[in-house]
Parts: C-alpha cells; structure tokens; sequence
C-alpha cells in the first residue's frame, strides 16, 4: 500500500472510530431545521406566505438567505477542490461568482421586485400573452433548478456515503433518497418561511466553520498569506505555476476559450438563477430588495476571499495524490484540510472533520430546498394557476398544487441523484448556470428594457437558449469522449467546449430580437409604460 493510500485510510478509518460523533451533528442539524420548519409551517396561511414569506423579511435577513442560498455545496466543496488542485485558475471560480452579484445588483433585483408577485414568469406575463410565455418561464425554471438538484443531490451521496463508510450503492441511493424527504418536508410545510430560515442558520453556519478553519490555516503559518501560498506551490509539485494563470485553462486555445465561456456564463448565470430571482419577493419593498442583494455581496464576498485559505492550505498541508485519491476532482479538500489541521489520528481532528463535513450537508440541504421552492412555485404559480387553470385557481388550490409539485420534483430529483451518484457533477452546475444566462436573463432584459419586445421574441429567447445550451452540453466533452465525462466508455462529442455559454448566450440575445423583428404582434405600449414606471419606482408592486 503506498504512504498516500495509507494516509486515506488512517483518515477513514478516523472517521470511523468517530462515526456517533458524526451523526450526532447530521442529526443535530436536521431536528433543528425540522422544527424551524414546523415553526414556520404553522404562520403560513396563504399564497404571499408560502411563495414569499409573506414579505416580512428584513434587508439584512433576506441578504443572509441570499447568501445561503447561493454559496451550494459547489461553492464550498468545489472551489476549495479546484484551488487546491489547479491554484490561481481554481479561485477565477471565486472571483466569477462574486463579480455575477454587480449584475444581479444593477440590473435585476430592483426592477423585479417592482414588477412581480412570486415568480419570474409574473414579469414576463406583465405585458405579453400570459398563457405561452408563462409556461416557457416554469419550462426553463425547472429544467435549470432539476440540473441545480441533480449536482446538490449527487454531492450529498458523495459526502455522507464518505463519512459514514458506505460503499454499497444500495446505501449511497438512500443517502440520496434521504436528502430527497428532507427537501420535499422542508418546502410542503414550511414553503419560503421555512425555506429562508433553513438558509438563514446554514449561511451562519458556514460562514462560522469557513472562519474557523481560515482562522487555523493562518495560524499554522503565522498569518503570512506569502509563505502559505510558497508552501502551497512548493507542496503542489508544479512551482510557481500553481500560483499563476494557465493550469487549467491556459495549455491551448481551446482551454482558453472554454474558460471565457465559462467566466461568461458565471458572470451573467446568477442574474437568471430562478432561486435567486425569488428570493428578492421576500421583502417589503424594492429598496430593501437592493439592500439584500448589498448583504449579499459582502457576506458572500468575505466568504469567496476565505477560500484562498480553505484551497490554498489544503494544497499546503496535503499531498496533491492524497487529495485526488480521495476525490479526483477535490471536492473532499475541505473536510481532509480540517482533518488534518485538527490531527489525522485524533479527537479534534475527528472533530473538525465531523464538524465541516455537517456544515456542507448543511449547506446542501438548503440550496436543495431553495431550488425545490423555486421550481414548485414556478409550476403551481405560472403553469397550473395561470396556464391550466387559465386564473381561475383559488390560492388554496395554488398551494396545494405547488405541494403536490413539490412531490413530484423530489421523486425525479431522488431517482436522476441515485442514477447520478458516481458521475462527475460539475458539468451540471455550469450547465444550470448556461441554461439561466441563455435563457433566463436575455427574456428578462429585455422585457424590463425594451419597448418593442414581444411575445414571440420571449418564446424564442427561452426556447432558443435553453434548447442550444441543454444541446450543446450533451454532445460536449461533460458528457462523453473524455476520462472525466459522464459516460466516459462512449464518444459522441462534436462541440469541444465543457462550457456552452460563449455560443448559447449571445444565442438567446439574438433569437429574442429575432423573434420580436420578425413578429407581426404589436407590442402593446401602454403595458410597456406602466410596466417601466412600476419597475422604477414600485408604484402598484406587491
């Protein structure tokens, strides 16, 4: 056995001389987040409560639901993974999540606030034909957040099967179906009241155990960020290379656009997150929606910076063969670096590992209940309510649609994680983030900002973007003809970009102008006029 294996293994096998430790945080976590839903279950008494938590939200709470909304288990675990295997081109995934919120701050959160009650498709609805473009918006809102899941559900098998020491796939399946009850209780009972408060204390959460193990990282080489990042290069094996430019991205050309394309669709992906967008109906007003989103980037902000040490300290203090033998694409790095900060054979090390690995379930749990809300609400509120019902629906119908959506999205969630527990999920959050930037945001701009915008161009700039993004990644490297890919044993890639947006993007820009060039619809100015005051100044928002 060689000394990498050895050292997983004495790290496993600490895991499990700890193992009661372990599931006592797991547990601990959700009994509390259970009765926080409970809690939150018994105020919601009507539509307003359920999709937005009646509205009640402060600036600063919301920001802190924001917060753990956004920063998902590929936040926390794949960030820290990709610096400590790529370095300098890892952290371009910090910078590119951080610098998506300036987007999302300048263009969206305000206007929309203004402009909608639950749902992104209430904006688009606001001037257009209400029966097609809503059921294009809850179409495009649950394909995005189902990948979104897909990725979360896969990441808690990986996680808790880790942990615990199970190796059947029997086991690793009810792991999955496990997180899968979770969120379908969480968001039937406890809708956005629960939702957000579940945010709430994982975004504390993380931000405290991110701290911690920041705090530790420093101390071991006396708070000088130059000799932490000289020992990670040093221990790297690649030199200074590892502290600039290129690692990843920068061998050819094709790597060089692919992670432009990337940066693209990181950048502009949050602005069209559909559980993100629905996070801004939870406070009273627009100025406070602003405020939320200034929260936001600053605990998200403080967060991203802290990765440096949480990626960078695990490439010090861990062999680049240990990190990969646990995970090939490092997505253990966090837990192994607070295994080893604490001691790989003691109590505080067991400790520390226990305590970050319930963090990122932590953080699972929430961005999966988030996502599940979004797409449920998107179902009961734009395709059932409005679509199916044609307006007729009573808000207790509304919500009982939207639980029994609820339902059906864990089910397909719990059956495409079980199917997705040994892939590689990180093609499918940059596949939800494409999806958004393509689809989502171009509908959204325009809408918000162009007179002339019509029904047909919102159809096509959904359709048309989310059909070239979903498309292009499935016949991409992420999928096929690659060691990394899903389906690694079969080659039918023809599109030699991991990431879509450099083309699907500025696709959905082009076919919603097209499509409104091209319309003999007569877009209706009045509705546009009311549309801009309201989304400037919140006159008649709810």
């Amino acid at each position: 056995m060689s000394p990498v294996q050895q050292t997983v293994l004495a790290a496993t096998n600490n895991a499990s001389e700890h193992r009661p430790l372990i599931i006592s945080l797991f547990a601990a976590f959700v009994v509390a987040t259970l009765v926080i839903t409970v809690w939150a279950g018994r105020q919601t008494k009507d539509a307003a409560d359920f999709y937005a938590g009646g509205r009640q939200f402060s600036a600063f709470q919301n920001g802190l639901a924001v917060s753990g909304d956004y920063m998902s288990a590929a936040s926390f675990l794949g960030i820290a993974g990709a610096i400590a295997i790529f370095g300098y081109d890892g952290f371009l995934y910090s910078i590119g999540f951080l610098v998506a919120w300036l987007v999302a701050l300048l263009l969206v959160a305000e206007p929309l606030r203004n402009s909608g009650r639950y749902t992104m498709g209430d904006v688009l609805a606001y001037r257009m034909r209400q029966r097609p473009v809503r059921t294009a918006a809850g179409t495009s809102t649950i394909v995005v957040s189902i990948f979104y899941l897909l990725a979360q559900m896969a990441g808690a098998g990986v996680l808790v099967s880790l942990l615990l020491g199970i190796t059947s796939d029997a086991g690793k399946i009810a792991i999955v179906a496990l997180v899968g009850l979770l969120m379908i209780v969480y968001v039937s009972i406890g809708g956005m009241k629960g939702t957000t408060w579940v945010q709430m204390v994982k975004a504390v959460l993380l931000i405290g155990g991110t701290l911690l193990i920041t705090f530790l990282v420093l101390l071991k080489f006396n708070f000088n960020i130059s000799d932490l990042l000289g020992s990670a290069a040093e221990n790297s094996g690649k030199g200074a290379a590892f502290l600039e430019p290129g690692l990843q991205y920068g061998a050819t050309g094709t790597s060089k656009l692919d992670f432009i394309s990337l940066g693209i669709a990181l950048v502009l992906g949050t602005a069209g997150l559909p559980h993100i967008l629905i996070r801004f109906y939870t406070v009273p007003n627009a100025k406070a929606a602003r405020k939320s989103v200034n929260w936001a980037i600053g605990i998200i902000g403080a967060f991203y910076l802290m990765t440096i040490a949480l990626g960078f300290g695990a490439a010090a203090l861990i062999s680049q063969d240990e990190i990969i033998e646990s995970n090939p694409s490092g997505n253990t790095a966090a837990p192994l670096l607070a295994l080893h900060l604490g001691g790989v054979d003691s109590a505080w090390g067991a400790i520390l590992l226990a305590t970050i690995s319930a963090v990122a379930f932590a953080t699972i749990l929430a961005v999966v209940a988030g996502l599940t809300l979004a797409s449920s609400s998107s179902f009961a509120h734009d395709i059932y309510a409005n679509v199916i019902r044609k307006g007729k629906a009573t808000e207790k119908e509304e919500m009982k649609a939207a639980r029994w959506a609820t339902v059906f999205i864990g089910i397909v969630s719990i059956a495409l994680g079980a199917l997705a527990r040994d892939l590689n999920v990180a093609g499918l959050v940059a596949l939800a983030f494409a999806v958004a930037a393509s689809a989502n945001l171009p509908t959204i701009l325009y809408s918000l900002f162009w007179k002339k915008f019509t029904t047909q161009g919102a159809l096509w700039s959904i359709y048309g973007g989310l059909i070239v993004a979903v498309g292009l990644v499935l016949f991409s490297p992420v999928v096929s003809g690659d060691p990394k890919a899903m389906f690694p044993d079969v080659d039918f890639a023809w599109f030699p970009l991991k990431n879509p947006g450099i083309i699907s993007i500025p696709f959905g820009f082009l076919m919603g102008w097209l499509g409104t060039v091209l319309s003999k619809e007569e877009p209706d100015a009045g509705k546009y006029a009311e549309l801009e005051v309201r989304s400037l100044t919140g006159t008649g928002a709810h």
